[in-house]
């Protein structure tokens, strides 16, 4: 397979899971309270949203890809 076939692909696999969740999340660790040798930290969710737009946009890059490899 052709390395702009395979990028491609990636592309719109990335659209499709974009679309789907609408953002990436992940836990940070934050120090709440320290005081001496007293030290507190809480675990924060925090969230990257992404835009339905950034999702389509690989969608159709990743077909423009696949459609100029075959030819």
């Amino acid at each position: 397979m052709k390395p702009m076939a395979i990028l491609g692909l990636l592309l719109i696999a990335f659209g499709v899971v974009a679309l789907a969740y609408g953002g990436i999340s992940y836990t940070k660790r934050e120090t709440v309270v320290d005081v001496g040798p007293i030290h507190a930290t809480a675990d924060r969710e925090k969230t990257i949203p992404l835009s339905p737009l950034v999702g389509i946009v690989g969608i159709v890059a990743g077909a423009g890809l696949l459609y100029t490899s075959k030819k």
